[in-house]
């Protein structure tokens, strides 16, 4: 998390205003305003695992919590919310309509977020019940203010839908990747299977599962462990394996950091942006951290941009890599952990 982002510099210019307040703080947060907010309390949800981490050192586990859903239990009490604006609009109104059905009627409200993501689409969402005026601008940032007048009826229900792959049921929820159909990257990563899988296999930023689902959909007796860093990827993950009647582990986790023990195979579409940003480092770091998950021959196989720079890597970390596939956007990368870099099974 770097220290301030711009949306927070904008903030804490008004952070007189806060001082004797009761805040709660949710939404695409991407530094330490937490920590350094003077106010009366301050509380925290986020739905990113890493975020989670940092701040529960410092704040406490009473104050930050890591789930899809707020609850009344962490949000009770509280008199103001400050809410960073994501780049996914139905992201934010499934956090806020959840958040603002929880908080009293006339607790202040402010929405900050970067042009780019559109926060200006905060005004008519929540005209009805939260009308927000904008207070202040800069460095392509705005923030709004406003009071909570009527709370929205939440149902978390509503907000899930799902839709169909092959004979695959996928369950989703907003926010999360590949949540209104397939992918053209993971149909591509798919399409390089003609054998069912075997053993454990890891699927590191599983999404709403939809690579677990389908694979395993064939493989009886796979042991699956699926790892993701957003809480609504988590819970969709776990609801797409009990509709297909599968089993598997799900845990929180960033990369590697909940994942123990070796795998004959670690599967993954990495993501690459973090936010509207471009961000390599959790795919350098799926890569870098394969060999030490792998058993000996075991298989990393991974879905990326074509213009990513991940070939280097590969050949660097593992002395050998194969495209299994490709097209105009996409590559499909197969390397295999050998004992040695020259082993026959790793001569393509």
């Amino acid at each position: 998390m770097p220290a301030l982002t711009h949306a927070t510099e904008l903030l804490v210019r008004h952070q007189d205003t806060l001082s004797n307040k009761r805040v709660v703080i949710a939404g695409d947060l991407q530094d330490f305003l937490p920590i350094r907010l003077e106010a009366r309390s301050v509380k925290v949800h986020t739905t990113w695992y890493h975020h989670y981490q940092i701040l529960v050192n410092t704040l406490g586990e009473q104050a930050v919590q890591f789930s899809s859903v707020a609850d009344t239990e962490l949000v009770g009490g509280c008199d103001t919310l400050i809410y960073y604006w994501p780049k996914n609009k139905l992201e934010a109104l499934f956090q806020l309509t959840n958040l603002l059905s929880l908080l009293p009627l006339g607790c202040d409200v402010y929405v900050v977020g970067g042009n780019r993501s559109g926060v200006y689409s905060a005004e008519p969402m929540l005209s009805v019940w939260c009308p927000l005026v904008k207070i202040d601008s800069a460095r392509r940032c705005k923030l709004y203010q406003g009071k909570l007048v009527q709370q929205p009826c939440f149902n978390v229900e509503a907000f899930w839908q799902s839709y169909q792959h092959e004979d695959v049921v996928i369950k989703t929820l907003p926010g999360v990747f590949s949540r209104d159909g397939l992918d053209d990257g993971s149909q591509l990563l798919l399409s390089t299977f003609n054998q069912p899988l075997h053993g454990h296999v890891a699927n590191i930023g599983c999404g709403v599962g939809v690579l677990s689902a389908v694979l395993a959909k064939e493989a009886a007796g796979v042991q699956l462990t699926l790892s993701d860093a957003y809480a609504p990827a988590l819970a969709a993950s776990r609801a797409t394996l009990l509709a297909n009647g599968l089993q598997g582990k799900v845990l929180a986790g960033d990369v590697y950091s909940s994942i123990s023990g070796h795998f004959d195979m670690i599967i993954s579409n990495p993501p690459f942006h973090d936010g509207i940003q471009i961000n390599l480092q959790a795919a350098e770091m799926l890569i870098r951290g394969a060999l030490n998950h792998l058993r000996i021959y075991g298989e990393l196989r991974i879905v990326a941009n074509a213009f990513l720079p991940y070939a280097h890597l590969l050949n660097a970390v593992f002395g050998n890599y194969q495209v299994l596939a490709q097209n105009g956007r996409f590559k499909v990368y197969q390397a295999i952990h050998c004992v040695k870099h020259s082993c026959v099974k790793c001569r393509y």
